[in-house]
């Protein structure tokens, strides 16, 4: 039970602060953890009780809570120049020097940044884009945009919009002309009796079928993160991008890839779009953008939507769209770093060398008649319960069984992430198979005792 004196962390806490995203009978019954501090992979709460992150914070913190190198980057940037914006053809040196180092290692032969504090309004600035090259070439009428059931893209209104989860009605969203396609997860909606390879063909198929019934000349572009992340760590089926690009570019619909999450290492590519091998039009970064150590996006514009959305910029004087703190100089310092440490301080060599150890693990666990599959790529993965594996029959919702799992793995302190009826993890780069062990060893008890009492 939590304290709930009236000074306890925990009543200060629900006094104070209207919690997102979180399960609200679980903070009733067990109090909010307030946090102090993190030492490398584990986290610290009030009480001094260590937790091993295999969160990585949210998806983000790849380099652990204590990087000395990127604490200095922040501090050494602060004392230098604390903070500017991007507006009115000024900004500062970091600016400059984390949009070339992102044209450097984007799959673009040139590309353009634009910059935003997180990943939602990244996706947002991209929507505005696409809307406003719609209107400046003559096609107003372009405005949808297509994404997938179980994609998620953000929380402001159009990112929301684009996010294909049911918690959104609550909001009257999705906004009208943000269409949502089927999800491409074959294990879960393959039918009876089709292949994977079949499942991609209908995938693509009813790509087309969409983009017929609802105009070509009406559709603005279509989003995708190579694997679902907030969905539950769904791969696409084999060949989904090989599948659908061919019918997009057909039409000249641009496909944004949502590296949010997978970029920067975590597929073990820098992009995730390398990992299932296709080339979009633009990417959408954020989140390893800056190993968690400050709020902030990027869009990265291939050259085509470069060059035709400067022409169109041109043409009216300016692109009007900003935020105060896009391209901060701390930011960008630190991004900079930080892409230093993923890339040539054996972080993303570390997810190369983890993975076979990760998936060993998954599978391992996934031999639970509970668990109904695993997946995930890289140092990104889910187990699926299910209360019956032959039939792939979940669990009743009222038993919020993924939710018991992950309260129980935090009483051994262990942090890993509910999502449905799955429970994930996207353990920080610098977990050792040390780590690994303490991680798997702590789930596999928490599986056990929760299936014990709900099977």
């Amino acid at each position: 039970m939590p304290d709930d004196s009236p000074n306890s962390w925990e009543a200060r806490a629900d006094a104070s602060s209207f919690y997102g995203f979180t399960d609200l009978p679980t903070v009733h019954d067990r109090g909010t953890i307030v946090l102090t501090h993190g030492k490398g992979p584990y986290v610290y709460d009030i009480a001094g009780r260590e937790y091993l992150d295999a969160n990585s914070g949210l998806w983000n913190m790849v380099a652990g809570f204590d990087h000395p190198g990127l604490i200095r980057a922040a501090q050494d940037q602060y004392a230098r120049f604390p903070g500017y914006h991007a507006f009115f053809g000024r900004m500062s040196d970091q600016t400059v020097m984390l949009s070339e180092k992102l044209v450097e290692v984007s799959p673009f032969d040139r590309a353009k940044v634009f910059y935003t504090n997180s990943g939602s309004e990244a996706n947002d600035t991209m929507v505005k884009m696409l809307w406003f090259l719609s209107r400046a070439e003559g096609k107003p009428e372009r405005r949808k945009i297509l994404t997938r059931e179980n994609g998620y893209h953000g929380v402001t209104v159009v990112s929301a919009s684009m996010t294909g989860k049911p918690y959104n009605s609550v909001f009257g969203l999705p906004l009208d002309g943000f269409i949502h396609l089927s999800c491409p997860h074959y294990w879960r909606f393959g039918k009876e009796g089709e292949s994977e390879a079949q499942f991609t063909a209908r995938m693509a198929q009813e790509l087309e079928d969409t983009i017929h019934r609802e105009g070509p000349d009406t559709i603005a572009g279509f989003f995708a993160e190579p694997v679902m992340g907030a969905g539950g760590v769904i791969p696409p089926s084999a060949g989904y991008f090989q599948a659908i690009q061919p019918v997009l570019r057909k039409y000249g619909i641009p496909l944004i890839a949502d590296e949010v999450i997978t970029g920067f290492g975590r597929t073990g590519n820098t992009w995730g779009c390398e990992t299932y091998d296709f080339m979009p039009d633009a990417i959408i970064s954020s989140k390893n953008l800056t190993a968690g150590f400050f709020p902030m996006g990027a869009v990265i514009l291939g050259p085509d939507l470069a060059d035709r959305l400067q022409s169109a910029a041109e043409e009216i004087e300016e692109f009007p769209h900003g935020f105060t703190a896009s391209g901060h100089p701390v930011g960008c310092a630190i991004a900079l770093k930080a892409i230093d440490v993923v890339m040539n301080e054996g972080l993303a060599e570390n997810v190369r060398t983890l993975t076979p150890l990760f998936e060993e693990g998954m599978a391992r666990l996934a031999e639970n008649p509970n668990i109904g599959e695993w997946r995930g790529k890289g140092l990104m993965g889910a187990l699926e319960a299910v209360a019956d594996k032959e039939t792939k029959r979940p669990f009743d919702g009222s038993l919020s069984v993924s939710e018991r799992i992950a309260n129980a793995c935090t009483d051994q302190g262990l942090i890993c992430r509910p999502l449905g009826q799955a429970v994930v993890l996207c353990p920080p780069f610098i977990f050792t198979p040390a780590h690994m062990d303490e991680m798997f060893g702590k789930l596999e008890k928490a599986l056990n005792g929760v299936f014990a009492e709900v099977a």
